[in-house]
């Protein structure tokens, strides 16, 4: 059994990824509108009804803004701390809602996610890591810095969605207020290029087969430098650069496959959806 992993937006302006296999999926954040979300999911050949459950990072606006709508609309179960629920003033019927903690897996069908703790400026953020059949594959953004959990969860992923949010010199060149900056690059903000390159190739496994690096700000960073930055560095990861404007292609991640193949396919699901990877 393989994951499928899409980012359906990733940056400032709304953060929704995509996790699952051929039966079941979760979301991770919903920080675009519904409408988004199931356009999106439908060009890619994704079914809306594999979604089992959205797994929410933290109370700001975009990675929550889309979240009332898509699960009024669909029932998702919405696993987010009691902290980040009270702070993000979200109005969620209370048989959806579902409590997690640090460390401690939630299972859905043949999925596991862990969630663990990270240095951010929100009440109670975390990341997670989604394992199905030893396949993991970790969502590591908006981390204000490398801490040791995310160093010991990004050592076992076979793909991750990691942040590159800002190049340091266009950060303290640019017209950001100094208030802004000092929050950008602090310990609780976000992950400059360099840093997301020093953990990528540091802490990076021999099995790792993709990489989506995600949140890239709109006016502190450039994706053709973020490209040009970690090319040389790849040395067999597919390297794929996160989008603010649209949907990524979906990829498959296996426990056999280490590849860098580009070539768009199609494979049949037991639902007999068909999913466009890379």
């Amino acid at each position: 059994m393989s994951l499928f992993i899409t980012s359906l937006n990733s940056g400032s302006n709304g953060n929704c990824y995509y996790i699952g296999n051929e039966t079941e999926a979760i979301l991770v954040d919903a920080g675009i509108s519904c409408s988004e979300i199931e356009k999106r999911m439908q060009r890619l050949g994704l079914n809306i009804q594999n979604v089992k459950g959205i797994f929410v990072s933290h109370e700001h606006t975009d990675h929550i803004s889309g979240l009332q709508v898509l699960c009024k609309k669909y029932q998702f179960r919405v696993y987010i701390t009691s902290a980040t629920l009270r702070h993000s003033r979200l109005s969620l019927e209370k048989h959806l809602i579902s409590d997690f903690r640090a460390h401690e897996p939630v299972t859905i069908g043949t999925l596991t996610i862990t969630p663990f703790p990270k240095f951010h400026d929100a009440a109670d953020p975390y990341s997670f890591m989604i394992c199905c059949n030893k396949i993991n594959v970790g969502v590591f953004t908006d981390i204000g810095d490398v801490c040791n959990n995310v160093i010991s969860h990004f050592q076992q992923c076979h793909a991750a969605f990691l942040e590159s949010n800002y190049d340091e010199e266009m950060l303290a060149n640019g017209k950001y207020p100094y208030f802004l900056k000092s929050r950008i690059s602090g310990g609780n903000g976000h992950l400059s290029n360099k840093k997301a390159l020093d953990l990528f190739t540091t802490h990076r496994s021999s099995f790792m087969s993709h990489l989506i690096l995600s949140h890239l700000s709109k006016n502190n960073n450039c994706p053709v430098l973020v490209e040009q930055l970690f090319n040389d560095r790849c040395e067999g990861v597919k390297m794929i650069v996160a989008s603010r404007y649209q949907e990524s292609n979906v990829y498959r991640i296996s426990l056999a496959t280490k590849t860098v193949s580009t070539e768009r396919s199609r494979v049949k699901t037991s639902s007999q959806l068909a999913f466009a990877f890379s």
